[in-house]
């Protein structure tokens, strides 16, 4: 830590920070905290009583880490050697307690949590995740390696998610659910495995997401989930059937790159 931020950020007297560590400015670090090395936090952000942050990590501008919070961590991967990877947690999100977020698991790879996330007590972001802006994360919801959350996706509690499984954005993951495959954007999935219930219609208001964008969105999930088509077949139908704008675009985009499948309606049978 330099001269300056000494003066204007708050640090406990019990708390253990390497002088190596790069600490903004009006930063709070609480009683017992840990700040290693190779650590970076940005202005503004406040660290609660015994979090850990650790490894090639950088925390961005006004976030809160609560007590008992770990980031940074090494992987739960038993590839992982000890080699060089990182965390980087976007501007105002809010960790809460006993969260576990894990860096990447391969040299250079990183572990990535957007602007704006709520990721509540227990929860767990595996290594070599990429988590958007605007996402929230209920209470001891579990994410496996490598799995991608797009914007504003929220995830209910006690749920898991399957390493490599692609979470679409402004979609809703009901709570206790188990997901094994591709959540397509706007939808809303539960179950054990996850099924898909319908459109997320508050999320999709909420977004801002025009009259017209929305009548897009709902039209093409009807053919994808309503007309017994096969997932090729519906891409191709909404390709020529659907008016085109940014969402539906996004929408094909996703579908067309799932590689793990996508989670089905309860009344559909697609291969």
């Amino acid at each position: 830590m330099n001269a300056e931020n000494k003066i204007v950020a708050y640090i406990h007297p019990t708390a253990v920070i390497h002088p190596h560590a790069k600490i903004g400015k009006n930063v709070q670090i609480g009683p017992y905290a840990v700040i290693d090395e190779n650590v970076e936090i940005g202005d503004g952000t406040k660290i609660m009583p015994h979090a850990v942050i650790t490894g090639w990590t950088g925390i961005g501008q006004d976030c809160i880490v609560y007590p008992g919070a770990v980031i940074g961590s090494e992987p739960q991967d038993l590839k992982f050697k000890g080699e060089k990877s990182y965390t980087f947690i976007g501007n105002r999100t809010t960790i809460r307690e006993c969260a576990t977020i894990h860096r990447g698991c391969g040299e250079e790879s990183e572990t990535r949590i957007g602007n704006d996330c709520l990721l509540m007590a227990y929860t767990h972001v595996a290594h070599n995740c990429n988590v958007g802006n605007n996402v929230i994360m209920a209470n001891s919801a579990m994410i496996a390696g490598h799995v991608v959350v797009e914007d504003k996706v929220v995830i209910g509690g006690i749920t898991g998610v399957h390493q490599f499984v692609r979470i679409g954005r402004n979609a809703m993951i009901g709570g206790a659910s188990k997901l094994v495959q591709d959540v397509v954007p706007y939808t809303i999935v539960d179950g054990h495995p996850a099924k898909v219930s319908g459109l997320n219609n508050v999320g999709i208001s909420r977004a801002g997401i025009s009259i017209e964008s929305r009548r897009n969105i709902k039209k093409a999930y009807k053919i994808l989930y309503r007309s017994g088509l096969s997932l090729s077949q519906a891409i191709e139908v909404i390709e020529q059937d659907v008016d085109s704008c940014e969402e539906i675009e996004h929408f094909l985009r996703f579908l067309r790159n799932a590689e793990r499948g996508i989670c089905r309606s309860r009344k559909d049978n697609m291969e």
